[in-house]
């Protein structure tokens, strides 16, 4: 599945309850045997590209994005992603963006950024790619900010409230909830991927699948209510938190928080987006300092 954090995308099938049909039923019998018989084949992640239409003298950031939405700079439709293009913009990164997939990754996960030739000091066919795993530290090495996580030590345990109760509604929302897998998730991931209607299904069960796996991590079962209400206390502490504030914890300029806290609210109240059920967004549009936080932040960044 697409890359949400470490995952590759995911969506959650709620389990069927007992006698009742599936909603994802099995492979047609047809379908299986052409599979038994040319089974599919999990490649390597490819090399860095090669040929590339922007100028190397640029930091090159490869996230899920629509062309379009790469040459006019907006933001990411991938909160992980997201997370990290807007981190980057409020420290004053100059990047390009570029429209990429988990397949064209080094790492076999989005985001990653190609640093510029120049200020590598290497030559483009030696650049080495920096995964999100270590942008933070790359950017801080680029503009000599401070670390955020040492500011506050209230940081881990505020971060644990986004990378856990609000993504996992985030995977159930956008790839669980039929709806919006349908209006959304299967444009974002599948209908963009391929026009073949055998290998759109297989993709689609395969992000379902991997969503409802990374849920039942933590869980014996998906209880959907369960999952939205943590969600939205989450959301109720951050907006605790935020307070007058214009950015957490007190910051003069946004930083790594303010961006993982964006990658969430901003997706959510995106009505462009086509949401068809939103338990998440209509509880966040109360919270009306995380709204402006939103907006503000959309406004001076993108």
């Amino acid at each position: 599945m697409p890359e949400d954090d470490n995952a590759t995308t995911a969506a959650v099938q709620v389990p069927a309850a007992p006698g009742s049909v599936s909603r994802f039923p099995s492979v047609p019998a047809p379908v299986k045997r052409v599979f038994d018989r040319f089974p599919l084949a999990t490649y390597p992640p490819n090399d860095v590209p090669r040929r590339l239409s922007n100028p190397q003298h640029e930091h090159r950031l490869y996230v899920f994005i629509d062309a379009r939405g790469a040459k006019h700079g907006r933001p990411s439709y991938n909160p992980h992603c997201l997370k990290w293009q807007a981190y980057l913009k409020f420290i004053g990164i100059n990047f390009t963006i570029i429209p990429s997939n988990n397949h064209a990754s080094p790492t076999g996960a989005l985001p990653f950024l190609l640093p510029a030739a120049s200020s590598s000091g290497v030559s483009a066919d030696h650049l080495v790619p920096v995964p999100s795993t270590k942008l933070q530290k790359w950017a801080i090495e680029q503009m000599h900010v401070e670390e955020e996580q040492q500011l506050s030590i209230r940081f881990d345990v505020y971060a644990s409230l986004l990378d856990h109760r609000i993504r996992n509604a985030w995977l159930y929302t956008f790839y669980l909830d039929q709806r919006n897998f349908d209006a959304i998730a299967r444009k974002f991931y599948v209908n963009s991927s391929t026009s073949n209607i055998i290998v759109r299904a297989i993709l689609a069960r395969q992000l379902q699948q991997a969503a409802k796996d990374e849920l039942l991590k933590t869980s014996s079962y998906i209880d959907v209510d369960d999952i939205e209400m943590e969600a939205c206390n989450a959301f109720d502490a951050l907006s605790t938190l935020l307070g007058p504030d214009e950015h957490f914890f007190g910051r003069q300029t946004p930083g790594l928080f303010d961006a993982s806290v964006f990658a969430y609210t901003h997706l959510l109240l995106d009505d462009s987006l086509g949401w068809q059920r939103n338990a998440l967004g209509k509880h966040l549009s109360k919270l009306e300092n995380l709204v402006q936080h939103r907006q503000r932040l959309l406004e001076m960044y993108f």
